[in-house]
């Protein structure tokens, strides 16, 4: 082989254990004269594939200790790796200790991540699943990459054995850039067992230092001329949008990012068949009821003007008569925690619908912290997990609202914390009838949301975000026909607002909590 007496690259270290492709690439590598040392576990598969192996104890002289916690921690190891082969001082050293050079470290770690996201796993498996031995290696490696090569993804291995075929080597720039990756791989991996060691016992850190691994480019950002990536964060909670999986359609842009999340955190809050239709992150229309298909109808009656291109979310598994509905209009995009084989059929016929399949919906799961970014900076704050109905409500008018105007202030009011302040949500039963969302005025939300119900407002219930701050709000809704109004109160003119509910015969409720989503 006309590449052996100019190979750069003699000696290998393999010890992996994601094992996808390395008896290929260790075989190509002794074709080419690579002899190669390897640990426990990779070593027995690499001989069982018929590789010439030397043990590290071997090239140690020291048996691996305690259960394999110790194996490559020693002088001849990382004396190999660290070595300046172009340092006169370095090369009398390693002659007078016997030490041998690495060239190349092929060497991934231990799978801690994926152990602390198994369901069940206990905390000796998560300790047991800490390498020491494997970052050290690569920390050492990867600082002396100009003499060492450092490989820890099996898709870069074709790349290096082009190189050494083609040149006896690895191109500098791919050892400058394999060495950043490891680097990157190894600091992620640490940061992923503090945070696990941490837990939520830490939540406002004096270093904020989460971190986020770029998944997928959206097709575009908030408009057409900006480029824009989706980045998850390392050992996401379930469910998410990072753990969603597009089923069918073109690919995801940034607004469909936005709308898909905001129907997912409304939607995943209710066990009775459910749907919620998104548009421009806000709701604008939502139901519960018997049948999902039926929810559907409900929800877009609400609105169905403003339906066209939306987000649906649905809480079920989407089903065949349901997917019919939907097909009915354009819409954008379809979350739900499965699909049956028809619906998908359905809307697999639809081809500029994306679905997305979110595992687990049902689940309690929910963020902790929410982000926001400013010019310079991050803000921080605590989710706003309250439960969904207040858990002590005050009734300041004269007449009590009847048990059908109290669920149907309970179900606005659920849903008023997912709509752009200054917000109104009008419900009749468990179905929203007209939203009112993002308004710089409360009595222009309150407008919009009967304009939008039409006939619908009349003996339906009101929910506001936060206080009233002017009777002109209950006057707009009795108006309209509305016969219950809910909000947090705390206004200095709550009185002058009891009194016009009073006078207009509305039940009024305080709840004493804010909602407030700017």
């Amino acid at each position: 082989m006309g590449v052996g007496s100019k190979l750069r690259v003699k000696r290998a270290l393999i010890s992996v254990s994601d094992k996808r492709g390395i008896v290929g690439f260790a075989s190509r590598l002794q074709e080419l004269g690579v002899e190669i040392i390897s640990t426990g576990g990779t070593a027995r598969v690499l001989r069982e594939g018929g590789i010439q192996v030397t043990g590290v104890s071997e090239e140690t002289g020291f048996p691996e200790l305690f259960d394999g916690r110790v194996k490559t921690l020693h002088p001849r190891i990382h004396g190999g790796l660290l070595n300046v082969r172009a340092n006169r001082e370095h090369q009398m050293q390693m002659k007078d200790n016997g030490i041998k050079p690495i060239d190349l470290l092929v060497c991934n770690l231990y799978p801690f991540q994926q152990t602390i996201l198994r369901e069940g796993h206990s905390i000796n498996e998560a300790i047991e699943n800490i390498d020491v031995g494997g970052p050290a290696m690569v920390r050492a490696a990867a600082k002396n990459y100009r003499d060492v090569v450092v490989v820890m993804d099996p898709d870069d291995y074709d790349e290096i054995i082009d190189d050494l075929r083609t040149c006896g080597d690895i191109l500098k720039e791919r050892r400058r850039k394999l060495a950043s990756h490891a680097f990157r791989v190894v600091s992620n991996y640490d940061w992923s067992i503090h945070e696990y060691l941490v837990g939520d016992k830490e939540k406002f850190p004096m270093l904020l230092d989460y971190r986020f691994e770029k998944k997928s480019e959206m097709r575009y950002g908030e408009n057409p001329h900006q480029r824009a990536f989706f980045y998850h964060r390392l050992n996401p909670g379930n469910p998410s949008i990072a753990n969603a999986r597009q089923l069918h359609g073109a690919r995801l842009s940034l607004n469909n990012m936005l709308d898909l999340d905001s129907a997912l955190q409304i939607i995943k809050e209710y066990e009775k068949p459910s749907v919620v239709i998104i548009k421009h992150t806000n709701p604008c229309g939502m139901a519960s009821c018997g049948s999902l298909a039926e929810a559907y109808r409900q929800a877009l009656d609400c609105d169905s003007l403003s339906a066209f291109g939306g987000v649906v979310g649905l809480n079920q598994e989407v089903d065949e008569e349901t997917a019919g509905e939907m097909s009915k209009i354009f819409l954008e995009c379809v979350l739900a925690p499965s699909y049956s084989a028809k619906a998908l059929e359905i809307l697999g016929n639809k081809k500029r619908i994306r679905l997305m399949e979110v595992p687990g919906l049902g689940g309690d799961y929910v963020e902790s912290l929410s982000f926001r970014q400013v010019s310079g900076g991050l803000l921080l704050q605590e989710t706003d997990s309250q439960p969904a109905e207040p858990v002590k409500v005050d009734v300041v008018s004269r007449r009590k609202p009847t048990d059908e105007e109290l669920a149907s202030l309970f179900y606005a009011w659920k849903l008023s914390r997912y709509v752009k302040s200054n917000a109104a949500v009008l419900a009749k039963g468990e179905r929203t009838v007209g939203i009112g969302s993002g308004h710089t005025s409360r009595v222009d939300a309150v407008r919009t949301a009967v304009h939008k119900a039409g006939d619908k407002a009349l003996g339906a219930s009101l929910a506001s975000e936060a206080f009233i701050p002017f009777r002109d709000n209950i006057d707009e809704a009795k108006k309209a026909g509305i016969t219950a109004v809910i909000e947090p109160g705390g206004s200095i003119r709550d009185n002058e607002v009891i009194e016009a509910a009073d006078e207009h015969d509305i039940a009024l409720v305080f709840t004493g909590i804010r909602c407030f989503r700017h």
